[in-house]
């Protein structure tokens, strides 16, 4: 059964900082490519980050570019977002999801990946 159980959320400040961290479990995770998505409250859920199987390739969306850098341990089989300088409108319920090594897809598409985790909450305050 393939778990991934994000961790390292909380309140933080506009400006702070804040370092997320998914575990994964039931997968041979080297084989995946990772990624983070979120939702706000009353929005749809959008992509943040991915990194490729070997960390070659990493893409981001515009607004955390920059500012949030993804990283994963192989190793650990986990995966890791550093999030900097943190603004009001980061707020959101932030998703770990696994998707297979494909030449296929653009990593950022949301229907690509197959497992996910149960979300944690990010909030920054102005």
């Amino acid at each position: 059964q393939v778990q991934l159980v994000e961790s390292g959320g909380g309140l933080v400040q506009a400006g702070g900082s804040l370092r997320l961290s998914c575990a994964a479990s039931g997968l041979t995770f080297s084989r995946y490519v990772m990624g983070w998505f979120r939702q706000a409250p009353g929005k749809e859920r959008e992509f943040v980050a991915a990194i490729s199987w070997n960390s070659g390739r990493l893409y981001y969306r515009d607004s955390v570019q920059g500012r949030f850098t993804i990283s994963r341990d192989n190793v650990k089989n986990s995966v890791y977002l550093q999030m900097n300088s943190l603004k009001p409108e980061d707020t959101a319920v932030y998703y770990c999801a696994a998707r297979y090594n494909s030449a296929v897809g653009t990593m950022m598409e949301g229907s690509e990946y197959v497992y996910w985790g149960q979300g944690i909450q990010v909030t920054v305050s102005s």
